[in-house]
């Protein structure tokens, strides 16, 4: 995924820049006039003419004013905002002081660190283990991979010369124009939620807003919406209706902090060919949009304004991110909130959402905390604050809270039909085996695993999405026991295998796990081990951990069951480990992993 080149890249910068995130003093510099200051709303500054904007850069260790340069311009990639001479710290480039009061809600969190640490996991959590996460959105339109919107404005990308080809020249025919064209006109949330559960997950994430500025439910903050445009329904809230009705925990994922960067290439224009020099869709303003599909909507909120390279985030872009996500919290009250970014964003903005989403949540539960915020790149001084994601990618060892990785059924977040093109009964996308390997490991390490699950533009997942999904699930109806409401125990496992523990590189990395590796868990009253076997042995083999004079010291052994099936194992507990057979005249469809359970006296 092109995601990974970009995150790749600015990895090193995140951890050098994560101790300054806890509030720690820094030095103070003379901030202009006007820096961290609300004086108009976001809509306001989309209208504002390109040269009478205000932008702020750090330069030479002081935060001065700027103006846009025409001349000088180019457009930004993941963006590596620097951290700024100013009291409080910041992050993303935005202080960590807040210029207004009273967004962190009603409740005892507040917007600091300190704060944040009272928070602790609720249980359903650490007991679901697997949830299904969609990616749906307007760039689901073309069926060409993730990061269409960006992409398709660069003129030596492959997804240019699809829209090229397809739609048209991007100043034409823009992203604004493939939104009206995400019709979901096959759509049926309640169906697909059924079949959802049925593999086995507990929750379900749906996407709310990508880094392409488009809001999938009815937002009061943003005129670029579902409601307005493409499929004219609340896409959140009728996916929140259809897990409920399952009995499944909804969460809901934001990713639009870094629309302030991510689509700037809108903004461009071609520099060879007979297009050379004409802007994309990128430059319109609302004026333009007169007796246009689009009349009275400003492209400058969807793709965010054009700014100089080192522009920090403008508060008034800062506060229409909180409130967008505030109004996302207060509509559709998610269980689950995903932030696509290295701790909280955007500085105060972020801050003060996490704080207002645990307050709230704390009061629609009586008291309770029933709520998750995952966040990702967390230092261990931190991690109590939030569910710590690692995106796409495994730990080696257990985790002291629990933890979340994901990763998609194919190799991109939104839908490509290419997957579903390729030969044989899954295509391209992973086989189950593979989701099954690797929600085994990261249970064993305290894990929690969201399988993302992307759609097409009709509302449709294809059929080898759904081959996936059944035998993921065939699984989990045999061996969910091993699975679900456990909780590691002493070690998380034995055998050759070792993780590459690089983010982005779980995909790669568990495809070499084998049938002489094994993970364990545990039931909560710690009297059951379960042990998997990632892959089916033949004949005798040896589970060392649960030997009488291992250092995981377990207790004595009374039986030893196979789960999916009354057959016995044959089995003895001796000083070098648990030596065991499993039973010859069985043998599952779903062979993807062996699950013993382990009962100890």
């Amino acid at each position: 995924m092109e995601r990974r080149d970009f995150c790749k890249l600015i990895a090193a910068t995140a951890a050098a820049q994560v101790v300054h995130a806890s509030g720690q003093n820094t030095p103070k510099s003379e901030d202009p006039i006007g820096f961290n200051s609300l004086h108009q709303t976001y809509a306001e500054y989309c209208a504002t003419p390109a040269t009478e904007r205000t932008f702020y850069a750090l330069d030479n260790g002081k935060v001065v004013e700027q103006k846009l340069d025409e001349a000088k311009w180019s457009p930004t990639e993941w963006g590596e905002p620097p951290e700024l001479p100013i009291s409080g710290g910041s992050w993303d480039g935005v202080p960590m002081r807040a210029p207004i009061s009273g967004l962190e809600g009603t409740g005892p969190y507040k917007a600091t660190w300190d704060s944040l640490l009272q928070y602790e996991i609720p249980e359903w959590y650490q007991d679901a283990k697997l949830g299904i996460w969609a990616h749906w959105s307007p760039q689901c339109v073309p069926e060409d991979n993730d990061w269409y919107a960006r992409h398709m404005y660069e003129e030596e990308s492959k997804f240019y010369q699809y829209q090229l080809n397809h739609y048209g020249h991007p100043s034409r025919f823009g992203y604004k124009d493939l939104c009206a064209q995400w019709t979901l006109l096959n759509w049926d949330p309640d169906s697909l939620m059924e079949r959802y559960k049925s593999t086995g997950a507990r929750f379900f994430t749906a996407l709310a807003s990508h880094h392409d500025g488009f809001d999938a439910w009815n937002s009061k903050h943003h005129p670029w919406n579902a409601i307005e445009i493409g499929p004219h329904r609340d896409v959140v809230g009728a996916w929140a209706a259809a897990a409920r009705k399952q009995g499944l925990r909804f969460g809901v994922s934001v990713h639009n902090a870094r629309n302030w960067w991510w689509f700037q290439t809108s903004h461009g224009a071609d520099k060879k060919g007979p297009y050379a020099g004409v802007p994309y869709d990128g430059k319109l303003t609302v004026s333009e949009g007169k007796e246009q599909w689009w009349q009275g909507l400003d492209p400058q909120r969807l793709y965010g304004v054009k700014h100089p390279l080192n522009a920090l985030p403008d508060p008034s872009f800062v506060k229409n991110f909180y409130d967008r996500t505030r109004d996302l919290i207060d509509q559709h009250n998610p269980d689950l909130v995903y932030v696509d970014n290295p701790l909280f964003p955007l500085g105060w903005g972020g801050m003060n959402f996490g704080a207002y989403f645990y307050n709230h949540n704390l009061a629609k539960h009586g008291g309770k905390m029933e709520g998750v915020i995952t966040i990702k790149r967390v230092p261990d001084h931190l991690l109590k604050a939030a569910v710590f994601n690692w995106e796409t990618a495994l730990k080696d060892k257990i985790m002291p809270y629990t933890w979340q990785s994901e990763v998609c059924i194919g190799d991109c977040w939104h839908y490509d039909r290419n997957n579903f093109e390729q030969p044989g009964q899954y295509g391209g996308y992973h086989d189950p085996a593979f989701v099954i390997h690797w929600l085994i490991d990261m249970v064993s390490k305290n894990g929690t695993m969201l399988l993302n699950v992307p759609g097409r533009p009709d509302g449709t997942n294809d059929s080898k999405e759904f081959a996936v999904l059944e035998g993921i699930g065939a699984w989990l109806k045999v061996n969910g026991e091993a699975i679900y409401e456990t909780r590691p125990w002493k070690v998380f496992g034995e055998g050759p295998w070792k993780a590459d523990t690089r983010e982005f590189k779980g995909a790669d990395s568990i495809k070499s796990l084998g049938v002489k590796d094994i993970r364990f868990t545990r039931n909560k009253a710690d009297t059951v081990i379960y042990a998997m076997i990632l892959g089916w042995p033949n004949g005798e083999f040896v589970i060392e951990s649960l030997g009488t004079s291992s250092s995981a010291k377990p207790a004595k052994i009374k039986d030893v069951r196979l789960l999916g099936t009354e057959e016995k194992p044959k089995w003895s507990q001796s000083a070098d480990g648990l030596h065991v057979e499993l039973p010859g005249n069985y043998h599952p469809a779903t062979d993807y992993a062996a699950a013993l359970k382990v009962l100890l006296t």
